[in-house]
């Protein structure tokens, strides 16, 4: 109950931040709307060459491109925002506000700042995906579609982790500014299916970066080309990645020294 009133604070909180500057957020909506339409366009001209896109046809790279909007919507409505914040919490020794609070630091460093109007990125996102899956040949069943909204959201807690271990590393290097930088430079590996790329890019971006965990696995299960084994083996992943996360940030805040140091 605490946390849903301290999410719903948050939000409301910042919606009055966007509503402050609601020229801006038109603009963004629009250039966001402009670069929608420029991707598709480029899908248009690749698939105007080509029936398939390593094994994957038109409607399947549109469900794909929902998906990757999704995770992206993650990274700028949350994890940009928060990381900026935290890395100068940390070196004018703000966190120290934080830490003192009566609820979980991480969830405090998590949801503190939001970029509202790219909650607009999930309609489009959903919009994308049924459209893709539509156009594609194959047939989907309810378990199928299930499975696709799971390995989605486990791609995301993976990602999420991440993101918790690299910004918990400033607790040890307090100038590790560009702690996340890798990330969404190679966040945009997540548009394409990770059967194009050559063998040693497809391991790092699913095992090492594992940006195609929370974009082509899930198509992939809605494909129905992953096994139960497969499945299991990536919700486990995305258990122990948290966990892990969880660990290391503990360890990071033992070693924070605050402000007075």
């Amino acid at each position: 109950m605490q946390t849903l009133k301290l999410l719903s604070a948050f939000f409301k909180m910042n919606v009055q931040m966007s509503l402050a500057y609601r020229a801006d957020t038109v603009v963004n909506i629009l250039l966001n709307l402009m670069w929608l339409g420029w991707e598709l366009l480029s899908l248009n001209i690749i698939f105007s060459n080509t029936e398939t896109l390593g094994g994957w046809g038109l409607g399947e790279l549109i469900a794909l491109l929902g998906v990757f909007r999704l995770v992206n919507t993650l990274m700028i409505a949350l994890i940009w925002p928060n990381t900026e914040k935290f890395n100068q919490s940390i070196r004018d020794g703000s966190m120290d506000y934080t830490i003192l609070q009566p609820v979980n630091s991480m969830f405090l460093v998590t949801f503190s700042r939001i970029t509202v109007w790219r909650f607009w990125d999930l309609i489009l996102a959903v919009v994308l995906i049924v459209v893709g899956v539509n156009m594609s040949t194959a047939t989907t069943t309810p378990l199928q579609i299930l499975t696709f909204i799971l390995l989605a959201i486990t791609g995301m807690i993976i990602i999420y982790s991440l993101w918790i271990v690299l910004i918990a590393l400033t607790f040890w290097f307090v100038k590790f500014d560009n702690n996340v930088t890798i990330l969404q430079a190679l966040l945009d590996a997540g548009r394409y299916p990770a059967t194009v790329y050559p063998v040693w890019l497809r391991i790092i971006v699913t095992f090492i970066i594992p940006i195609a965990v929370a974009t082509t696995i899930p198509l992939q299960a809605l494909r129905g080309e992953l096994e139960m084994t497969q499945i299991l083996t990536f919700i486990l992943v995305s258990i122990v990645s948290f966990f892990l996360a969880s660990r290391i940030w503990r360890a990071g805040l033992k070693q924070y020294s605050g402000a007075s140091s």
